[in-house]
């Protein structure tokens, strides 16, 4: 009995080292995971927050509006960093096993959506974003083959050119249907795969160029600041007449899959990944980021149990889990937040892996030999 009592604190030690090396290890990319963390935070507080209409940076009371939008941009940006990552980092794997980690994205994009779909069900009031990732992970699977310079260029192109066409995807018949609702999240409309998919393939891009390169975190953050000024200025300009094509197209506002959101706020995703690469390469900032770090780790996790959280606590509070002010009356931002940095961390210590990030993984282990970011 008492070797017991001795081996169990040793075992525990042991497993919070091997956690400590897998988090801190060159396995992962700190940068990255910082990025995804304040993306998790990001997308808590444009749920839990009644936030500012407008972001403008002289004004501090209007600065919760920069999570509007963008937080979520950042996840799909993110979503193309892993995807490079998991198909080869700089060089794509060669025919065969680039085959098996395509089947093993495909299965995955299909957990996400089923994921989706139960948490839709939840009622929570908010646009669940999984469906769309579903469907932007098997578009980018034809560009997994190309190499950074055509992966980037086609994300430009894409960025530019599709906004112009989204008011003609809008009008289409099938959003007059009685079943529109239930299409729009079904396949995660709020979120455009149409427009969204440049904002993948940005990240599949910079991932090609070697992400963890110092003189591609350095261009990455140039360029992004370029084009986050270029569009956010241009949507100063005097808007044009309501009600017009142009107001559809020539916008940054948030969710409005505009022209200039597309420039704007994926110049802001690149910028902010390769602010979060750049400090993570001092030692101090990677130590002190540790929460945002371990959250990161745990995107799927910590996204999931937030609306779960708030299903439960809206109903047995409210008893309704689709009024939104009535739970956001509650103030739940901070108690979930801070709840949900102490559990990740506590769990990426103690346990390892995020528990759905884990089912995914065995998940596509059967599919063939790899493994999935």
């Amino acid at each position: 009995m008492s070797s017991l009592r001795t081996r169990s604190p040793i075992r525990w030690k042991e497993r919070v080292r091997a956690n400590w090396r897998r988090l801190n290890g060159p396995s992962r990319i700190a940068g990255v995971d910082l990025a995804r963390g304040l993306a998790v935070v990001g997308m808590f507080a444009a749920h839990l927050l009644l936030t500012a209409d407008r972001f403008v940076w002289t004004e501090p009371a209007t600065w919760t509006a920069v999570v509007d939008g963008r937080s979520s941009i950042l996840f799909a940006t993110l979503a193309g960093v892993s995807i490079g990552l998991v198909t080869g980092g700089t060089m794509p794997f060669p025919d065969a096993r680039m085959t098996w980690t395509r089947w093993k994205l495909v299965l995955r994009a299909l957990l996400l959506l089923i994921l989706g779909i139960l948490l839709i069900f939840t009622g929570v009031p908010v646009y669940v974003i999984l469906p769309a990732y579903a469907i932007l992970f098997l578009l980018a699977l034809p560009f997994t083959r190309l190499r950074a310079s055509t992966v980037l260029w086609t994300a430009a192109g894409l960025a530019v050119v599709m906004p112009f066409l989204q008011p003609v995807f809008e009008a289409l018949p099938v959003w007059e249907a009685p079943f529109r609702d239930e299409l729009n999240a079904m396949i995660g409309w709020q979120y455009p795969f149409t427009v969204w998919i440049a904002f993948v393939l940005a990240g599949l891009g910079v991932a090609r160029a070697g992400v963890t390169r110092l003189v591609v975190q350095w261009r990455m953050l140039v360029v992004g600041v370029v084009l986050a000024t270029v569009g956010y200025q241009l949507a100063e300009l005097p808007a044009p007449a309501e009600g017009t094509y142009w107001e559809e197209v020539w916008t940054a506002d948030p969710h409005s899959s505009g022209a200039l959101e597309a420039v704007g706020s994926g110049g802001f995703a690149i910028a902010v990944l390769a602010a979060c690469l750049l400090l993570t390469r001092m030692g101090v900032l990677r130590m002190l980021t540790l929460p945002l770090r371990a959250t990161g780790a745990l995107p799927l996790t910590a996204y999931a149990v937030q609306l779960l959280v708030w299903a439960v606590v809206a109903l047995i509070t409210v008893g309704d889990t689709t009024d939104y002010l009535g739970f956001i009356a509650l103030e739940p931002f901070w108690p979930m937040t801070i709840g949900m940095l102490i559990g990740c961390t506590a769990w990426a210590l103690l346990i390892g892996r995020g528990p759905l990030e884990w089912l995914l993984e065995r998940a596509t282990r059967a599919v063939g030999p790899g493994t999935t970011r």
